[in-house]
């Protein structure tokens, strides 16, 4: 244990400042429920981006991230496509402007702009409300058991409990901790509300970029050369065939299990459905959560747009400096006790064995909060958007339609404290982090993609066959796990997409088609491409001087450029810390490249509202 009064001193300077902001702010997030929610629609894109940026820092992705760059090497840029993190290439080319352009405040909102609210339409927006929910307090769950195992190994118990008046058995310290800065987060989030939040990542972010670069400096001059790491041949190539070539068995057995228990093989054809499903999901456009919720509070679509580019601008490259720096320093100290113990046991504690053996005093403080900063961010933008759903699409829409700034306010910090009280109390009942976040992960997203995907590029797409598209695909996800216990979730996805769709497709055309006045609002106002011929024809028949959008090839040919260009962005931090100029220059080129192709094709065509 390393941490010292100087990195203790640094974290309650930071966790002073943040909750200042969130007192500071207060006054201008009670002017009004956009004021709170969306921060009034008044911050400039590049601050919502960072927010954003920030927020996706999250502590247990990162503490994965580090595993897979150890064992999979250069590969491992790859993997996160699981997710997929290219999604926000297609937000930035289109998507978020076509989410923005609906003036929504929530994702269940956007559902009555889609979808009206007559011949049964409200299905949707009742699902979706469900799903939005659930879905938030699932991820406040799942980075309150993070957060509270990663504390843990910092700052004892034993040195904690001096200064309390109970103790508390070992089992449970990790929850003591969660619930300390769950408590903490949602204190700051409630009073300063979405302003308050894009300050406090503001500040976070900034003491992010200073880690990043300090680690990644480290492990640049500790690296004689990539030829002196313990590594298999392959490392160090970015692209790969069938199988992924890499034997550790000689030089590090733990990671040859590894390898073999994470079930990638043959990982050409692991590759290819990854990467389908990540379309198909990056399609359907954001999840309801804070993603959405930051997109809602641009000022326009064009900010929207441009929000979206930044994530990736400000996102990739620190995150892999600190990556990539981390790595490299438990490859080349691997035989050290700290760095073998956690090797031997489980490689995601890789991350906090690294930064308790190797990271100076003072500099750990800024680490740790940056760490934990991460998981405030992203809690606390996951909590708005919970709230946003709760007081927008519940208490306004059913139960006080006309309240005032002042009831709205009050609702907001009660729904607050309950839904905070909810995720602590799913946090206590979950077994670990895996299992939860495979429940997310598998479950809730899995039937989300169909009916998600189908309400932007059909006409004839329903209330209803969202309704029963989404449930189909929920059910399948749920049951699938118990069918296939030993198959990976993304064995069995086809399965669950083909479900979801037949569910959405049949909802649809058994039902009546959504009201073509709705539908023609909504083409006329968003403008989007795909099987929308009968309302086209309707728009342009009542307004002849609309332009349709027919920029589906050009759309399509930015997100390839797009994601080439982010994978190229990914790849000059991982190289550049390796010390290999040449793939380091050939990554750069592309970038480069690819951004001036964008700048051409993509930046000088955006709306100037």
């Amino acid at each position: 244990m390393k941490i010292r009064a100087i990195d203790l001193l640094v974290i309650l300077l930071y966790l002073i400042t943040v909750m200042v902001i969130g007192i500071y702010l207060k006054r201008q997030a009670s002017k009004s429920k956009n004021d709170y929610l969306l921060g009034g629609k008044s911050m400039p894109f590049w601050m919502l981006g960072i927010s954003n940026a920030s927020g996706m820092f999250d502590l247990s992705g990162t503490a994965w991230m580090v595993a897979i760059m150890v064992v999979y090497g250069v590969k491992s840029i790859w993997l996160p496509w699981l997710w997929p993190v290219f999604n926000q290439i297609f937000m930035m080319v289109y998507l978020s402007m076509w989410l923005r352009r609906s003036n929504a405040a929530t994702g269940a909102e956007w559902m009555l702009f889609r979808f009206g609210d007559r011949h049964g339409a409200g299905l949707s927006h009742k699902i979706i409300i469900i799903f939005a929910l659930l879905s938030c307090m699932s991820f406040m769950a799942y980075g309150f058991i993070g957060l509270g195992k990663f504390i843990e190994i910092f700052i004892p118990w034993e040195i904690v409990k001096a200064f309390l008046p109970f103790d508390l058995p070992h089992a449970y310290t990790a929850h003591f901790y969660g619930i300390l800065f769950t408590v903490f987060t949602a204190c700051y989030a409630l009073l300063g509300g979405m302003k308050s939040i894009v300050w406090a990542d503001m500040l976070h972010y900034l003491i992010m970029v200073v880690v990043c670069v300090s680690v990644a400096a480290m492990a640049y001059t500790a690296l004689p050369g990539v030829a002196s790491l313990p590594i298999p041949h392959g490392w160090t190539d970015l692209f790969f065939g069938k199988e992924l070539g890499l034997d550790w068995s000689d030089r590090l057995p733990a990671a040859a299990r590894k390898l073999q228990n994470d079930s990638f093989a043959p990982f050409g054809y692991f590759f290819a459905l990854m990467a389908a499903k990540g379309i198909l999901a990056s399609l359907a456009g954001p999840a309801p959560n804070y993603d959405m919720q930051k997109i809602l509070s641009t000022r326009s679509a064009r900010e929207a747009a441009l929000m979206s580019m930044i994530v990736n601008i400000v996102l990739l490259p620190t995150r892999y400096l600190f990556i990539t720096g981390v790595a490299v320093l438990a490859l080349l100290y691997f035989r050290q006790p700290g760095i073998s113990a956690a090797i031997g046991t489980d490689f995601e504690k890789v991350l906090p064995a690294v930064l308790n053996t190797y990271i100076p005093s003072g500099l750990l403080g800024l680490v740790l909060i940056g760490l934990m900063g991460a998981f405030m961010g992203t809690f606390a933008g996951t909590f708005n958007a919970a709230q946003a759903y709760f007081v927008n699409d519940i208490y306004l829409r059913s139960f006080n339609p006309d309240a005032s700034n002042r009831q709205i306010s009050r609702v907001s910090y009660l729904s607050g404290i309950v839904i905070v009280c909810v995720s602590i109390l799913l946090g206590l009942l979950a077994k670990d982090v895996n299992s939860i976040l495979q429940w997310i992960v598998s479950a809730l997203y899995g039937g989300y993609i169909a009916s998600n995907m189908l309400k932007w590029y059909w006409w004839r797409f329903n209330s209803a066959g969202f309704f029963w598209g989404m449930a189909a695909g929920i059910l399948c996800a749920l049951t699938c796990p118990h069918l296939f216990a030993d198959t990976l979730p993304l064995y069995y996805f086809p399965l669950i997409l083909i479900i979801s769709a037949i569910g959405a497709v049949a909802g649809s055309l058994a039902t009546k088609p959504t009201d073509m006045e709705v539908l023609k609002t909504f083409y006329r106002t968003v403008n989007p491409w795909g099987f929308w011929g009968p309302v086209r024809e309707a728009v342009c028949k009542s307004d002849p001087f609309f332009l349709p959008n027919r920029h589906f090839a050009r759309d399509l040919f930015n997100v390839a450029a797009g994601i080439v260009a982010q994978t190229a962005l990914t790849a000059v931090p991982v190289f550049g810390i390796l010390k290999m100029p040449a793939e380091t220059f050939v990554a750069t080129a592309v970038f480069l490249i690819c951004s001036a192709i964008l700048w051409k094709t993509w930046y000088k065509r955006l709306p100037h509202l």
